[in-house]
């Protein structure tokens, strides 16, 4: 296959790579300013997923090089909010075959997506794999808690299109099994990084030591059960009954196998990058108020990361 990927962080490396030593012809695009440090075109990763080297395709700052290339799949990898920016960037390459599989966190990707592209070309992924750079070029798979879940929520894909895809990830090396009910799975996802994300950036701590205070553990639950209480009122389909359901799920089966992880906005913080706030415990803001419902420990939190990012901004910029 031809395949993009379309932002080359942490994530979007393990993808790179992995295609690319299955025997896939890879092609990266990112922002212009990380070009010079693609030059030869060589990425690594090491970790879970194991030690890999590959040199990709072409590195690019935008889609006008890969007009002609006959693009399969292309994984957008990219912050969320950056999403739009770039789903209109990939009309340039998107051809009738073409499928963009949306590795991101947060809520409002696929709606975006779709809405530019058309449901028929768009992929809904869950990725609850953990990857951090180790250098520009170089990630490292920290943990995973389950496989990488594709699906077409508007069932505007035939199935034995989104199983062969899974297939292909799975030849790579990447976990990937189809689900028809990709979208309510995805919820889980944005639940369980609005529970973590904020709270992990602020206290500074991996999602072990947020499960094993009482303090922080309670202040995760009322960030679920309002998360319940909006979506409820929004007419989106969840996998559980109650909160409650959830948050058991959430202490038991989803923070053992990731409690040593610190999640990316922590990294972006101490890097002073954009966070994914505004589409995470920002977007449950959203929804609340479009039900006139308040949901105000998200609200906090939301407010509290758009606090830090200001700061870090001022900061940077030497009027702080």
């Amino acid at each position: 296959m031809n395949i993009v990927v379309f932002g080359l962080g942490a994530i979007g490396i393990v993808y790179a790579v992995s295609f690319k030593k299955s025997g896939h012809r890879v092609f990266g695009v990112t922002k212009e300013q990380y070009l010079k440090f693609f030059e030869d075109k060589k990425f690594k990763i090491k970790g879970i997923f194991g030690e890999k080297e590959a040199v990709l395709d072409g590195v690019y700052k935008d889609c006008n090089n890969l007009v002609d290339k006959g693009i399969d799949l292309i994984i957008v990898s990219v912050k969320s909010f950056d999403t739009e920016p770039v789903v209109r960037e990939l009309k340039k390459v998107v051809r009738d075959k073409t499928y963009i599989l949306l590795a991101q966190n947060g809520y409002g990707n696929y709606e975006i997506a779709a809405k530019e592209l058309g449901s028929k070309h768009v992929i809904l992924g869950r990725v609850i794999f953990g990857s951090k750079l180790i250098d520009r070029n170089f990630a490292e798979v920290t943990v995973i808690a389950d496989d990488v879940i594709i699906g077409q929520p508007d069932r505007a894909i035939d199935e034995s299109i989104l199983d062969r895809i899974s297939k292909i990830m799975c030849e790579a090396g990447i976990p990937t099994r189809y689900s028809d009910d990709v979208y309510s799975i995805l919820w889980d996802k944005i639940i369980y990084n609005c529970a973590l994300n904020p709270l992990g950036a602020i206290l500074e701590c991996n999602y072990g030591a947020l499960a094993s205070n009482k303090y922080s553990k309670e202040i995760m639950n009322k960030v679920i059960e309002e998360i319940f209480i909006v979506t409820k009122a929004n007419g989106i389909k969840l996998k559980w009954n109650n909160h409650s359901e959830y948050i058991e799920h959430f202490y038991s089966k989803l923070i053992p196998p990731t409690k040593e992880h610190f999640p990316s906005m922590y990294y972006d913080l101490k890097n002073g990058k954009k966070t994914e706030i505004d589409a995470l415990n920002g977007a449950i803001v959203r929804l609340g108020n479009k039900k006139s419902i308040s949901c105000p420990v998200n609200e906090v939190l939301w407010g509290l990361i758009k606090s830090k990012e200001e700061f870090l901004k001022e900061e940077k910029s030497g009027n702080f």
